[in-house]
This record gives structure tokens, C-alpha cells and sequence, in this order.
């Protein structure tokens, strides 16, 4: 079992930066992949961005690519999304996920591949 615990949302201006982390704990000797997720008023959970348990693959979705950066540290049991150029098209709730993966590149992307997920954590972009 894997258990996320979320912080870093906010309140910022448009051009601004944020960090999100997410820490989680459970049994770490077995391999899993995290991810980042968002959702907006009305909209769906959508992809953001994916990280293998190695820390090797990355996966980022377009609206995203060169803005923001997924990393994990080398204990493998805390993920970081780093946010820069934040536009107002980027307030959701975002969502840190984690599943467990058979092979330690794999990246998983689409919500239906997550089995754990953290409470959320509102990120607020005015302009």
C-alpha cells in the first residue's frame, strides 16, 4: 500500500512559480510510478506530467512541456512538481498518483493506470 500526502498549492500571478511535493509512504521496496494530475472547474482529471520509479522517464503532457518538471528524489519516496510561466489555464486542483510497476521505467499517464491518490492541492493563477 502506498499512501501521498500533497502541499505546495497557492495563490500566484500569472508569470509566477510554484513547487508542488508529495510525499509517500507504505512499502517501498516494491516499485511504483507517480504522476501528476489536474482538474478544473467542469473539466476532467487530466495528465500533467509522469515520472518511473527509476526517476530515468519523464512524460509530459504538451500544454505543459518546457513550464514544468517532474523529479523524485533517491530514496524514491517524494515527488516534486515544479511549475514555472504559470498561466491562469493552469489553476486546477492538482493531484499527485502512484501505482505500482513491474519494470522500473515504465511510465503510466492516464488516471485509469493509478491506483493512489493524494487529498489535492488548489493551485490559483490570476492574471
Amino acid at each position: 500500500q502506498v499512501q501521498l500526502a500533497e502541499s505546495g498549492g497557492g495563490l500566484v500571478q500569472a508569470g509566477d512559480s510554484l513547487r508542488l511535493s508529495c510525499a509517500a509512504s507504505g512499502r517501498s521496496f516494491t516499485s511504483y510510478a507517480m504522476g501528476w494530475f489536474r482538474q478544473a472547474p467542469g473539466k476532467e482529471r487530466e495528465f500533467v506530467a509522469a515520472i518511473s520509479w527509476s526517476g530515468g522517464n519523464t512524460y509530459y503532457t504538451d500544454s505543459v512541456k518546457g513550464r514544468f518538471t517532474i523529479s523524485r528524489d533517491s530514496a524514491k519516496n517524494t515527488a516534486w512538481l515544479q511549475m514555472n510561466s504559470l498561466t491562469p489555464g493552469d489553476t486546477a486542483v492538482y493531484y499527485c498518483a502512484a501505482n505500482y510497476v513491474k519494470s522500473s521505467g515504465v511510465v503510466l499517464t492516464t488516471v485509469y493506470e493509478y491506483h493512489y491518490w493524494g487529498q489535492g492541492t488548489q493551485v490559483t493563477v490570476s492574471s
